[in-house]
């Protein structure tokens, strides 16, 4: 069962783009993920500054390094330190024999807990998916786009602007899809100025982006085929029923045309 749908009521107006901090505060809602989307970091680059594995797990209140960290060792690594020589000062001491039987050693402590959140269960997302006819896919570094909703580009891309992607002029409501296969990696609503954002990664080093949704329909951790529907299409910032769509490749806006199948 799909969860809940959630209507688009973000008031807040759109931010210039945010210089990253040395040090980040996670909030309730963030991911890894959402965090370097916001400063157009490379996820990647992220976790490995903070030593951060699969899954990949944060949790509010941790701090997170978005610099590359000094040049050298840590000074919070171990260093060897040479042992002073001890000089016996009393005789020493026969051994004593072992004892015939040795004792049954008590059992090992219980690992800790993980101090992460645990991952939560989501619902499964629909199955269904939008078909199309032949020759409406591309294939581009490994992955096979399709256009995420009906409708002409109504705001073509600009390298220049604030949020680099391409508005896909539509109707209120009508579906908006996977472009491609992939994760979900974020649904909510934690970056200002994309409203409803749904997050897809198609692999390491391509992620897809969906923002002014009116509904969402999948949540963080489900995997989606392309033309599976993830949202409905909401109202922009400027009072305009359109998708804004992005691409990105190593944390970087891209232009999506060059994803997207020509038409």
């Amino acid at each position: 069962m799909a969860p809940a749908p959630v209507e688009n009521r973000d008031p807040r107006p759109v931010a210039a783009p945010e210089v990253a901090p040395s040090l980040y505060q996670v909030r309730r809602g963030d991911t890894l993920y959402s965090i370097a989307f916001r400063f157009r970091l490379d996820w990647r680059t992220v976790a490995r500054w903070n030593r951060i594995d699969p899954p990949y797990l944060i949790r509010p209140g941790q701090e997170l390094r978005l610099v590359a960290p000094p040049a050298g060792p840590s000074r919070s690594e171990p260093r060897d330190l040479p042992r002073p020589e001890v000089t016996p000062t009393e005789p020493a001491v026969a051994s004593r024999p072992e004892p015939r039987e040795r004792p049954v050693p008590p059992p090992p402590p219980r690992p800790a807990p993980p101090s992460e959140v645990e991952p939560r269960v989501q619902p499964p997302a629909p199955a269904a998916t939008v078909p199309l006819p032949a020759g409406s896919t591309r294939q581009v570094a490994g992955v096979e786009w399709r256009w995420p909703t009906a409708g002409s580009v109504s705001r073509p891309f600009d390298p220049a602007a604030t949020r680099r992607g391409i508005g896909i002029a539509g109707q209120s409501g009508q579906p908006v899809v996977a472009a491609a296969d992939g994760e979900v990696v974020y649904s909510g609503t934690a970056l200002i100025g994309y409203g409803e954002l749904i997050i897809i990664k198609h692999s390491d080093t391509l992620l897809s982006a969906y923002a002014h949704n009116r509904v969402r329909l999948v949540e963080e951790g489900v995997r989606v085929r392309a033309g599976q529907p993830i949202a409905e299409m909401g109202i922009s910032d400027r009072n305009e029923q359109l998708l804004h769509f992005e691409v990105r490749r190593n944390g970087q806006p891209e232009n999506p045309l060059n994803f997207l199948p020509r038409r």
